[in-house]
């Protein structure tokens, strides 16, 4: 995929993102959601991609809106602000939404919309130096389209305070939050998301699809007869795949399953 904003570069069975403009932060136009939207749905459909690195150059990982983009939007219709907002959305859907499972590897301080693009991803790493920050109610406007994966991702209470002072918070209390879930040196930074990814890898790959899609399916929903039938029916119908099975008969007879070459 050839991009002005971004790189993707595939390893072996990863596959990594990488923001390219540190000039401007980072920052997000119409045209940058189109290209990261395009580029999940890639590396979403490589059979041979297992996980996904989303990455950024400079000091910052995304710092929003680019200032260009937002002088356009100022002078929008209503309906303009509706299709323009609706792609967005759909970069936020399609980077959730994966099937494989993600990482932000958070380098630099990630504010307003940039703070959806962690929130997506299904694991976020962060450098003790990042900061973040919901700024939108500084300029008279809300963290809307963000808001599901946001809240998702810190939780309602935790969203109250950032979502309405639009203060800016350092990369410690993001973890304390649940908004990161590891916080390393900038130089350990690398590391922590190889960890991360050696897990991944290791894991049976149907089934890591299959758990991402439980968490989805299953996250905020009333824990009722319909909840429950589905459950058992997602764990019989992956006892009884060919992966589930080589997996418990590899754990059975004490040998590595086949797809890490038992």
């Amino acid at each position: 995929m050839k991009s002005t904003f971004l790189t993707v570069e595939a390893t072996g069975q990863v596959a990594t993102i990488t923001l390219t403009q540190p000039d401007v932060r980072n920052a997000f136009s119409d045209a940058v959601i189109a290209d990261i939207t395009k580029a999940f749905q890639l590396v979403g459909q490589q059979e041979h991609v297992r996980a996904v690195v989303l990455a950024a150059e400079g000091p910052a990982f995304c710092a929003g809106a680019n200032l260009n983009w937002m002088r356009a939007m100022a002078d929008y219709t209503r309906e303009e602000n509706l299709v323009d907002a609706g792609k967005l959305a759909e970069m936020l859907r399609v980077i959730y939404e994966c099937e494989k499972p993600t990482i932000a590897r958070v380098q630099g301080d990630v504010y307003a919309g940039g703070m959806g693009l962690v929130a997506c991803c299904d694991m976020a790493v962060a450098s003790s130096n990042a900061g973040f920050c919901l700024s939108e109610v500084k300029i008279g406007l809300i963290p809307a389209t963000i808001s599901p994966y946001v809240i998702r991702a810190m939780g309602p209470r935790a969203s109250h305070r950032y979502f309405l002072t639009g203060e800016r918070f350092d990369a410690a209390e993001a973890l304390r939050i649940g908004f990161v879930h590891q916080v390393v040196e900038s130089d350990a930074l690398d590391g922590a998301v190889d960890g991360l990814l050696k897990h991944l890898l290791s894991a049976g790959p149907a089934a890591v699809r299959a758990c991402k899609k439980l968490v989805l399916d299953v996250a905020e929903r009333e824990i009722n007869a319909g909840l429950i039938q589905a459950t058992v029916e997602g764990i019989a119908d992956i006892r009884a795949s060919a992966e589930g099975k080589e997996g418990v008969q590899a754990f059975l007879n004490k040998r590595k399953p086949g797809w890490l070459g038992g």
